[in-house]
């Protein structure tokens, strides 16, 4: 598996609560949720790098 890179993310508190509900209700981390929806949303653009999407996320 590839290794991870940590990094500062600030969000505005409404916007962080209603992601924190998604993923509880999703059965993910929030940082799980957070990199499931912004490689859904790279897919979605054709940007999502070759290799990088091939790991299917945890529902």
């Amino acid at each position: 598996m590839a290794e991870r890179r940590p990094f500062l993310l600030r969000l505005d508190p409404a916007l962080l609560d209603a992601l924190q509900r998604w993923a509880a209700d999703d059965l993910r981390s929030l940082n799980g949720q957070i990199e499931f929806l912004l490689r859904r949303a790279l897919s979605a653009q054709g940007r999502l790098p070759g290799g990088a999407g091939t790991r299917e996320p945890r529902k």
